[in-house]
């Protein structure tokens, strides 16, 4: 018994002292492994991958951060292609989420910035970029599909929101 508590405890040392946090250097030097270009000014970054523009914006003192990647001005889209994402958003955008802000669309990720690993930071920009590349086809940001109803059967008959009850 003794033994395998004191096993257990040193591997739970080691892992805690082989685990970093993400820091804001960190994050630039992965974005810059994985970027085609980039520019770093500030607390933030503006970066191609794959000939499409992702941003990375980071605030330590917050533990936040984001990438994201412009798709399309909300002008230029229909009822249908709006509903189309928030759909994919329960069911195939998986870790990125579309989004509208500033009368454009958005493919976004958004995450803790010291607990990110560097995988997750890799995995992220790929995702950023496929939801951004896929909307108004798939609206994916991977393979994978949770399941359920992800096709719009009818155009609503009221845009009013739901009341509480």
């Amino acid at each position: 018994m003794y033994k395998a508590s004191l096993f257990f405890i040193t591997s739970l040392f080691s892992l805690l002292l082989s685990a970093q946090e993400m820091t804001a250097e960190r994050l630039m030097d992965i974005i810059q492994q994985e970027a085609d270009t980039i520019s770093i000014q500030g607390n933030s970054a503006r970066f191609l991958f794959n000939e499409t523009i992702l941003i990375c914006i980071y605030d330590e003192s917050a533990n936040r951060m984001r990438i994201i990647s412009p798709i399309v001005e909300r002008e230029k889209l229909g009822e249908e292609e709006l509903l189309n994402a928030l759909v994919a958003n329960f069911h195939s955008a998986l870790d990125v989420k579309y989004a509208l802000s500033d009368e454009i669309i958005w493919s976004v990720y958004a995450h803790p910035l010291k607990e990110l690993s560097e995988a997750q930071v890799v995995d992220a920009i790929q995702q950023v970029y496929a939801a951004a590349i896929t909307f108004g086809e798939s609206y994916s940001s991977t393979n994978l599909v949770f399941p359920g109803n992800t096709q719009r059967k009818e155009k609503p008959k009221s845009t009013k929101p739901l009341k509480k009850t």
